[in-house]
């Protein structure tokens, strides 16, 4: 019995000493817990990640398991599960026989260099606080990254939480090399990793009152990046500017007059006309050499954050408008596009409110009562917002409540058309425009889909049946007139649904096949087409969609329904090739550049000051090698960019965030 006895103590021991360490993280979205992550570290050298979360029918659900080096270099990793299009995930590296080799469903391949940080396409948040303490082992604080890359680590300071014993005190770090821009990531004496971000934080589970301070110090040392970038990358000229022997594009009436000239003093147009009638001594002459000159570009659908400001302006993108946000460190943002401390777009602020419940959007301004809503209109009315996006679980019944309130304080209304009510019913409402073209085949379905909050029937109903409606059908006919008869506005995002419906998570983004191959390497990797999987026996039905929404986009630009190009994707880039699939669409290239400038301007009441290039307006501009109105892919070719007078060179900002030049 004693021997009994004293080995029980031993395993008692043993286990107690081989006891893993296990900590618990929430993943949040804004301010809402949707997720979470565990983090399990053995004394056998595995750590485990365990991640998910729900983002409406979408979410990372990724179980990871890896062993480090004493360098804290990966020896081994193996990552399994979905990404958030819920795509199969299954990425292996290993070090094996002198080579490090990886293998994923998209990838695979051998290096030499096995003392190289192997980056996942689809890691786990934890993951990226290995990637910082291996950096801080390293030599010069530098690592090679495996498949691709290079990254480094900088201190950014610290941040003292909780009191007394309580206290703790979190390192703050930016790695380089993984993205347009710095990666922020806490380290806690324990090695624990804290993560925030306007749109995804993961923190131990406890400690979700601490993302915004977090956030307050990244936006510190971001702000300061960016301040040096402005400084940088932005020209104000010292006096009166001229630019001289242009091709001058009229959104007006599509016109495009070679041997134009602009003069620029200050912030405005002074003059633009034949180059003999345009003179003003002692000005700055810039030689356009013959490209074509127009209007700054509008995107009229985004969510601005991190580099999208100047991905934006490098793409000659000067005024877009953003349609969710985070309602603090955004508008701090706007404030220092405004002052010139950072550089970006004019910005059309639109807030989002939403219903609670499982699938409510990622928004502050949740509402479920006529109080609630007329309060969130009135908040979003006095912090400066031109418009009201209502997203899909707001009760039907709010929705002419919240418009009203909205058109009486001089707001704009649209939205995703709420989960059961109708598109027309929407309009009805008081809606002025609908987001998202799928919306739009959606009122074709109704009543037969309802529940669109799901993304089953927003997206797999349309890609199955929008083939099924032709531009002269009846049905079809009714509901362009009657978007004609209400001056309903559509922001179509036809390369979101290029890319869902018809994209190939194994290759870029459609459209971007060109321009992915100059970014760096990580932010290559994740710039996959986020694809939804085929049902089975629906793939003629998915091949045929896009085509069969290009020809409703048609029609409904054909009747006089007013169109406005956005993206809610990669800022910039993205624009291109949405303006790119109406001209695939039929629409003429030369009305295709007047929807992103004049039109735009003219939807949200600002054309005394934008969208043309004239006497008395800002002076947004941009020029561009080759001529768009015969050959609409030439909009990427952006040479020169001018926002409120100011110049940017697209090369020099693509420099700056790690793009390659082009060679053309």
């Amino acid at each position: 019995m004693r021997t009994s006895f004293a080995l029980a103590v031993l395993l008692y021991a043993v286990s107690a000493v081989a006891a893993p360490r296990v900590r618990n993280d929430t993943y949040l979205m804004l301010d809402n817990i949707v997720g979470a992550q565990t983090v399990t570290v053995r004394d056998d050298g595995r750590v485990q990640a365990e991640y998910a979360y729900d983002d409406r029918d979408h979410g990372d659900r990724i179980s990871a398991v890896w062993v480090l080096a004493a360098n804290g270099v990966p020896l081994s990793y193996h990552g399994s599960g979905n990404d958030y299009m819920k795509a199969p995930v299954d990425e292996r590296y290993w070090v094996e026989g002198g080579k490090a080799r990886w293998k994923s469903l998209t990838e695979s391949g051998q290096s030499n260099d096995t003392a190289a940080f192997f980056l996942p396409a689809n890691p786990p948040p934890e993951y990226f606080g290995v990637l910082a303490r291996a950096l801080l082992k390293a030599p010069g604080r530098r690592l090679d990254l495996l498949p691709d890359g290079k990254a480094s680590i900088e201190e950014a300071g610290e941040l003292s939480l909780g009191e007394g014993a309580a206290q703790i005190t979190l390192r703050h770090y930016r790695i380089n090399g993984i993205g347009f821009s710095a990666w922020p990531v806490w380290l806690a004496p324990n090695g624990d990793t804290w993560q925030a971000s306007l749109w995804a934080s993961t923190v131990p589970k406890g400690n979700e009152a601490a993302v915004s301070r977090l956030i307050a110090a990244q936006d510190s040392a971001e702000s300061a990046w960016n301040a040096r970038l402005a400084r940088e990358l932005a020209r104000r000229p010292a006096g009166d500017l001229v630019i001289r022997n242009a091709r001058l594009f009229d959104a007006r009436d599509l016109s495009v007059t070679a041997g134009s000239s602009v003069l620029v003093r200050g912030e405005r147009i002074v003059r633009a006309g034949p180059d003999a009638q345009v003179f003003a001594p002692g000005a700055e002459v810039i030689d356009a050499q013959g490209r074509f000159l127009m209007p700054g570009l509008w995107d009229n659908h985004q969510h601005i954050t991190g580099v999208d400001g100047l991905l934006d302006i490098a793409c000659g993108v000067t005024s877009a408008r953003d349609l969710a946000n985070d309602t603090d460190a955004f508008l701090a943002r706007l404030a220092r596009f405004d002052a010139g401390s950072e550089i970006g777009p004019r910005v059309v602020r639109a807030g989002m409110i939403d219903g609670r419940g499982q699938y409510s959007g990622p928004t502050k301004l949740h509402v479920d009562t006529p109080e609630e809503a007329i309060q969130a209109v009135d908040w979003l009315a006095d912090h400066g917002y031109q418009q009201v996006k209502i997203y899909m679980s707001i009760k039907p019944a709010l929705v002419p409540l919240i418009a009203d309130r909205a058109h009486a304080r001089g707001l704009r209304v649209s939205g995703h058309v709420p989960a059961y009510m109708s598109a027309e019913q929407f309009v009805e409402a008081g809606a002025d425009e609908i987001q998202h073209f799928n919306y739009f085949v959606l009122a074709l379905l109704w009543p037969e889909v309802k529940a669109t909050n799901q993304h089953s029937e927003r997206f797999g109903k349309v890609a199955a049946r929008v083939r099924d409606f032709s531009p002269d059908q009846p049905r079809v006919r009714e509901f362009i007139a009657f978007l004609k008869k209400h001056h309903t506005v559509l922001d179509p995002t036809l390369g979101l649904f290029e890319m869902r419906l018809s994209g190939d998570p194994k290759k870029p983004i459609p459209g971007l096949e060109d321009v992915v191959p100059r970014f760096p390497p990580a932010v290559r990797r994740s710039l996959r087409s986020a694809a939804y999987a085929i049902p089975k026996g629906e793939a003629a039905a998915y091949r045929e969609a896009l085509p069969a929404m290009y020809r409703l986009l048609k029609a409904a630009y054909d009747a006089g329904v007013t169109i406005v190009p956005g993206t809610d994707g990669l800022a910039g880039y993205l624009l291109h090739h949405e303006l790119e699939l109406y001209a695939r669409a039929g629409i003429p290239a030369a009305e295709v550049l007047r929807m992103a400038t004049l039109t735009s301007a003219q939807v949200m009441g600002v054309d005394n000051q934008r969208g043309v290039i004239a006497a008395g307006k800002q002076a947004d501009l941009i020029l561009v090698d080759g001529d768009p109105t015969q050959r609409i892919e030439d909009i990427r070719r952006v040479r020169l960019v001018m926002k409120g007078g100011t110049l940017y060179e697209p090369a020099r900002i693509e420099a700056a965030l790690g793009i390659a030049a082009r060679r053309d």
